[in-house]
């Protein structure tokens, strides 16, 4: 059976994709949202900081997200007659227009930005509708888990909604990039255990893209080959397959920081083969467990699946993930203090050498 997706909208107009695993033992039916809505929040408003030409949306509908909720108020779960949850139906894997979103509803507006030569032009109080998309990627009806936490059919299902999701939100009007990530842990901030990811399509192209189109055009077109000819040939790989490789980068800022590029260029998740994502689902979720077996405790982490722009450096930027933790002990932290946070120049607290063996290490201690 293939992966399948059923599309339909919640009360309020948002737009909800129910993704049924391969093996799914779920029916075709779905439940209506019969909930009562408030109508969704005006479309945030961002302004550019002067100094640095980035923009900064102004999303003051989030102050008001649910926090740390109990199982039987879980937003993320099938709904119930106690639970008037984001989800009417019992699902495999989910993905709905985000309540409160940082970009969006709007995907065109009188003050969106007319292109990308607008938004690299400076100037004082310079301000832009933060038209765009931001979506809930649901990983299982569970109350709490992550990524690392699924079956490997599951975690193929999720990889497949990434791709679609990247597809379909790169052809819309207005963005210019689409960037699918996991928060995990209440150490990041997050506000609900429930194993989920985000996808946010922008407006822009980030800051940290930005610079590296920069890198690309001092090094040459093959940086990312380059790269990945480098690392396979060190002693920071950690995880490796016929199509992907996993290392500790040469540069690594944080205690816990893994990178895992694909061995050809492509330049987002609606770019892989079939193939690549059959060995990507249990290959990805290795690693996450790897990583959670450092310690006697999960790791928190961020999983950043950093993708090439819609209209830009599309044969020369690679899909690539960058997973990193601030743990540096089994109850210590690294916060980002005076020289991180304020001048952006970090200093590491680990050789990468010896934070590759101690991952392949957890690796190699991780149950399957």
């Amino acid at each position: 059976m293939p992966i399948r997706f059923h599309s339909t909208t919640l009360a309020d107009g948002r737009e909800l994709i129910y993704v049924d695993d391969a093996d799914t033992a779920l029916g075709p039916e779905r439940s209506i949202d019969r909930r009562v809505l408030d109508p969704r929040p005006e479309t945030a408003t961002m302004r550019q900081d002067v100094l640095t030409g980035e923009w900064v949306s102004i999303a003051s509908n989030r102050q008001n997200r649910v926090f740390m909720p109990p199982p039987d108020q879980d937003p993320l779960a099938p709904q119930s007659d106690e639970n008037p949850s984001e989800i009417p139906s019992l699902y495999d894997v989910a993905v709905f227009e985000n309540r409160s979103p940082s970009f969006g509803p709007a995907l065109t507006h009188e003050n969106a930005p007319q292109g990308l030569d607008d938004l690299t032009t400076i100037g004082l109080e310079r301000s832009r509708t933060s038209v765009g998309r931001c979506e809930v990627v649901c990983f299982s009806p569970d109350h709490e888990g992550s990524f690392g936490s699924q079956t490997v059919s599951r975690a193929r299902t999720v990889i497949e909604a990434w791709a679609h999701r990247t597809a379909a939100l790169s052809a819309m009007p207005g963005i210019e990039q689409v960037f699918p990530f996991e928060n995990r842990g209440a150490e990041i901030g997050v506000t609900l255990p429930h194993p989920h990811g985000q996808i946010y399509a922008y407006p822009f192209i980030t800051p940290r893209t930005t610079a590296l189109l920069r890198s690309i055009d001092a090094v040459g077109p093959d940086l990312f080959a380059r790269i990945l000819d480098t690392e396979r040939a060190s002693g920071r790989v950690v995880l490796e397959g016929e199509h992907f490789t996993a290392f500790v980068p040469f540069a690594a800022r944080w205690p816990i920081e893994v990178h895992l590029l694909p061995h050809r260029q492509v330049p987002d998740f609606a770019g892989l083969t079939e193939a690549e994502k059959d060995e990507l689902a249990p290959l990805y979720r290795r690693l996450l467990r790897g990583i959670d077996a450092l310690y006697e405790t999960p790791t928190p982490y961020i999983a950043a699946w950093h993708q090439a722009p819609v209209s830009r450096g599309r044969d020369t930027v690679r899909l690539m993930l960058q997973v990193t933790s601030p743990r540096r002990g089994p109850e210590r932290l690294k916060f980002l203090a005076g020289s991180e946070a304020a001048m952006g120049a970090f200093i590491g607290d680990v050789a990468p050498e010896a934070q590759a063996a101690f991952i392949r290490e957890g690796i190699a201690r991780a149950h399957d």
